[in-house]
């Protein structure tokens, strides 16, 4: 797979999934970083559309080097363990619901030192995403060093990578100074990366045979323009990355999968023609425990996630115009940096069929990184 980055030329709109009409909402409300329909709307631009396309990403670049949304399942540096994994805990003892992943909690072998440095610090030194020979080490090693998870940096940029910045727009009744009753106000969210920050995005060697480089892409609401250029050198590290996790998956025994794209966990049902998406995990992945004595067992121990991602797409294609789109509905997506603790690595539904939901992979949805638990 080959490695692109992608340079804004200046501000970028992604709003989100939420219905907008000026005048019935005058807030226009964004995200970032933006999903794989947006990047794959601005490369078929450039590819044309009847490409199949397949990538990886999008993630955040720095100085040519990868960072990935920090992993959920840490309080601090310190991480969270599922009660069952943690014999020693004096929290046995507590009841909780088997029907739910099951509760985690500070390991009883944490570094007390480090815990007391943490709530003196507070959260705002923290890395909200990481750089690559951070994550290459924590699936190496199972762990992150606390000072990895701290910056001296003064700007906080490894905090905040990028500035939201709030636009109004008004319409002026012709002929007056007032602005119009009807649309004739509204604001939006604007996404300027700071210096030295850029998105980067893997390709399939096979579509990249067609790109001619450095070249001008329109990304996102509004056409911005955006530089794709080719670096080689996030080649080798997603092949590190990727040659680790493979490693680890096939060592077995108890898993720590970490999501660094947002998971969109789809299975179709071909007794009722429905899916289900709106999923903070994998719905094949069943639970290591079980309520009553007719549950199955599967390999999840327990879940470490946060408020859902949405996102918009559109169906293409249509019957009555081919070639033009619609608004399709709303999926709720996993958040990336979320952490799936496994007794054993699992395949998703997802990398095992050539149905539809293939179309996620694709995109660069539902991406794991494999860690091999290690207390």
């Amino acid at each position: 797979m080959n490695w692109y980055k992608i340079t804004p030329l200046d501000v970028l709109l992604f709003r989100d999934a939420k219905p907008f009409t000026p005048g019935e909402r005058a807030w226009a409300s964004s995200t970032f970083p933006p999903n794989g329909h947006t990047i794959a709307g601005a490369l078929r631009k450039l590819l044309g559309d009847k490409k199949d396309l397949q990538i990886t990403g999008p993630f955040l670049c720095r100085d040519e080097s990868l960072y990935f949304s920090r992993p959920i399942g840490f309080v601090g540096s310190i991480p969270l363990v599922p009660l069952a994994w943690d014999e020693k805990s004096h929290l046995h003892q507590a009841l909780w619901d088997q029907q739910q992943p099951c509760p985690l909690i500070k390991p009883s072998y944490r570094n007390k030192e480090d815990e007391r440095k943490d709530e003196e610090i507070g959260d705002y030194k923290f890395r909200e995403y990481l750089p690559f020979t951070t994550v290459k080490n924590y699936l190496d090693s199972g762990k992150i060093n606390r000072c990895d998870w701290l910056t001296e940096d003064k700007t906080k940029t490894e905090l905040e990578p990028w500035l939201v910045e709030t636009r109004s727009h008004n319409a002026i009744q012709e002929g007056t100074r007032q602005v119009k009753d009807a649309d004739g106000y509204f604001v939006e969210n604007a996404i300027r990366l700071k210096e030295g920050w850029s998105l980067a995005i893997g390709i399939t060697p096979t579509i990249d045979s067609t790109i001619e480089t450095p070249a001008i892409i329109q990304l996102g609401g509004e056409g911005h323009r955006a530089i794709l250029q080719r670096v080689e050198a996030l080649d080798n590290q997603w092949k590190r990355l990727q040659d680790l996790s493979k490693e680890n998956f096939s060592k077995g025994g108890r898993s720590i999968a970490y999501l660094v794209t947002p998971g969109v966990f789809e299975r179709w049902d071909s007794y009722n023609n429905r899916q289900s998406v709106c999923r903070a995990w994998p719905s094949e992945w069943k639970l290591a425990h079980a309520a009553n004595s007719n549950q199955a067992i599967g390999p999840l121990v327990s879940v470490s996630t946060a408020s859902a991602l949405p996102i918009s797409c559109r169906i293409r294609d249509t019957k009555d115009e081919p070639g033009k789109s619609i608004p399709a509905p709303q999926v709720f997506a996993a958040r990336p940096g979320s952490l799936y603790y496994l007794n054993q690595p699992a395949k998703l539904f997802q990398e095992e069929t050539e149905t539809k939901v293939r179309v996620w992979r694709q995109l660069g949805y539902s991406k794991l990184l494999w860690i091999n638990y290690k207390e």
